[in-house]
């Protein structure tokens, strides 16, 4: 796949992604931040199906979700992605103000749209804030997806199981603030679209405007496919 269609699907995932997450915050505003369609369902099966260690795993994983593992992730993300010792700096700084960047945006809506969570007595962990889109679920799936497009970078054709184990843990990330009872499942869906959109825009903007020899580890090829070669000998 060339740069021009990698930023194509980038720019289209994108924006698909963001058309559904602005339908979903409408239908969320609609409705005054009522639980919406499966969530008080999802809710109902957390409640009943919470022995002490599924609990203890369920904390566990939610935690991955934010403070430092996220940005530690993310700067290996950049790691991997370049190159030379210069590209590695760069691509971990642009991996960096990717996940922080999405982080403010993401903040900012939650901000405005002003989602009350599930009651407190069923929480099973700590939350703060509002709840939609949900941070964690966010956070993880950035950081997730910048490590999947790290990898296919630098191991197109190798590294699946690593890339699913990764993709895994963004989507486990999400479930485990339903199943600890801090967000309803329509606020994670709203985490995933958003991550998916911001995420589409980064990697439009590095795709298109990244040298090539940044993306794709070789040199521009010259548009004249003599330039640079001295001319042979035609007596040769």
């Amino acid at each position: 796949m060339n740069r021009r269609d990698a930023a194509d699907l980038a720019g289209t995932v994108g924006l698909g992604a963001w058309v559904a997450f602005g339908v979903l915050t409408i239908v969320v505003i609609g409705h005054n931040g009522a639980p919406l369609w499966a969530d008080d369902g999802f809710l109902t099966w957390s409640l009943s199906h919470r022995p002490d260690v599924a609990q203890a795993l369920g904390r566990g994983v939610t935690d991955t979700g934010s403070g430092a593992v996220p940005y530690g992730l993310a700067l290996l993300a950049g790691l991997i992605a370049g190159r030379s010792v210069r590209q590695r700096m760069w691509a971990a700084a642009l991996s960096l103000a990717c996940l922080g960047t999405g982080q403010a945006l993401r903040y900012g809506v939650m901000a405005l749209v002003q989602r009350p969570r599930p009651a407190h007595a069923d929480w099973a962990a700590s939350a703060g804030g509002w709840a939609f889109p949900s941070g964690h679920t966010t956070t993880a799936a950035l950081t997730a997806g910048l490590l999947i497009v790290a990898l296919s970078l630098r191991a197109p054709r190798g590294a699946t199981s690593l890339r699913i184990v990764i993709a895994c843990w963004g989507v486990l990330v999400g479930l485990s603030r339903v199943y600890l009872g801090v967000h309803w499942f329509t606020d994670v869906i709203g985490g995933w679209l958003f991550a998916t959109g911001w995420l589409g825009v980064c990697l439009y903007a590095m795709t298109r405007w990244l040298p090539a020899s940044f993306v794709s580890g070789t040199p521009h090829a010259p548009d004249n496919p003599t330039e640079g070669h001295a001319p042979q000998d035609p007596g040769r």
